[in-house]
Order: C-alpha cells, then structure tokens, then sequence
C-alpha cells in the first residue's frame, strides 16, 4: 500500500503474471499511482481533449483512456481464473458486486451497466474496471475512486464515453484515515468472498 509510479508496478504486474506457474499464489495488490493517463488496446486518440503535464501511458488492458491519481484506490487482481473456472464476464460481474456491496455498506447506492462496466452512482462513474488474461490469469483491477481531485477526467473523455461524469465516496459520506482504512478492508474482503464464492479446479 502507496504512492507508487505506474510503469514500474505495470512491469512487476506483467511480470509477476508471465512467471506464474499452476501453483502460484492468486494476489490482490492494492495501491495508489501518482498522477497519470492510462490508454487502453482500445484507446482512441479522439477521447484525449486536452494535453497537460500528467503522463499518458499505453498499456495492454481493456478498454480506453482513463486517469490515476493520489485518493483513488488501486486493486490489481491478479488470481488464476482458469484453475478457478471463472469466466471474464463473471469475474467482471464479482468485482463489480465487491464493489456495489462496499457502497451499500455506506449507505451509497450504486450499480453496473452490462454495456459500461464499471461501478455507478446517481449517473456518474464512482469505479473503474479494466483487464487483460493471460496464461489463464488475470491483471490490471480496479480503480476506485474515494476522495481524489476529479478535474484532470476533465481533459478525456472517461473511459472512452463523451461527457462521463466521475465522483467520489467523499461527496457521499465525509472520508477520513479512518474511513479509508475501512474501505480498503472491506473491499478486499468482498473480493476474496467473492472470487472464492465458486468452484476451484483442481485437475
């Protein structure tokens, strides 16, 4: 847990991922990046609006463009979906109802959207998702956002879609150490019970 760079956690990420074997160990890594812009395979350049001084990296997980910063949380996951027999579309959905569940915890409403994934509240985007397999194996995770400064969203176009409107768990509930503390454990626990709530292969 930290402010850590996004290039050299990406190159432990992969790394960690193309060395597996079928008994490493399933890992969530959890973590906050300094300032930056992350392209997805799918990234357009017509969803960058604005060039700034934040860095935009190219990576290999789904989807487009995003940002990551200082009060969001970062949740890599990085478990054997194969060994599990967990599909991506039902790993996707378990991230999602981790998060949804933390909210509701909180007294926060919120939901998905089968054709956005990601987590909502009130129309604005509160979480995001993007993956990439390999070997079987899954990495790259969440972003959740809980009490960042949103005004650099405002130079893209959020996860690929024009007018996509973030937000924070603080604009819902005042957020604290305390409070942060609190929602890490709970996210974490959410997603262990989550990927564990299914079937593992042993064969």
């Amino acid at each position: 847990m930290g402010t850590v760079g996004y290039s050299e956690t990406y190159q432990e990420m992969f790394d960690y991922t193309a060395s597996r074997q079928k008994s490493s160990d399933d890992e969530l890594w959890v973590l906050e990046h300094a300032p930056v812009y992350t392209q997805g395979q799918a990234g357009k350049e017509k969803h960058i609006l604005k060039r700034n001084h934040i860095p935009i990296i190219k990576t290999d997980r789904g989807g487009q463009i995003t940002y990551h910063g200082p009060g969001q949380l970062i949740v890599y996951i990085l478990i054997d979906i194969k060994r599990r027999g967990i599909g991506i579309r039902q790993l996707v959905d378990k991230i999602e109802n981790s998060v949804i569940k933390l909210l509701a915890n909180m007294s926060i409403s919120a939901y998905s959207k089968k054709d956005a994934p990601g987590v909502y509240v009130d129309n604005q985007k509160i979480c995001s998702l993007g993956l990439k397999i390999k070997k079987g194996c899954s990495f790259h995770g969440l972003a959740l956002n809980y009490d960042m400064d949103l005004s650099p969203f405002d130079n893209i176009n959020p996860c690929g879609f024009s007018g996509m409107k973030m937000t924070n768990i603080s604009k819902h509930i005042p957020v604290n150490e305390k409070t942060k503390e609190e929602i890490i454990n709970n996210l974490i626990n959410n997603l262990i019970l989550e990927i564990n709530n299914h079937k593992v292969i042993t064969n």
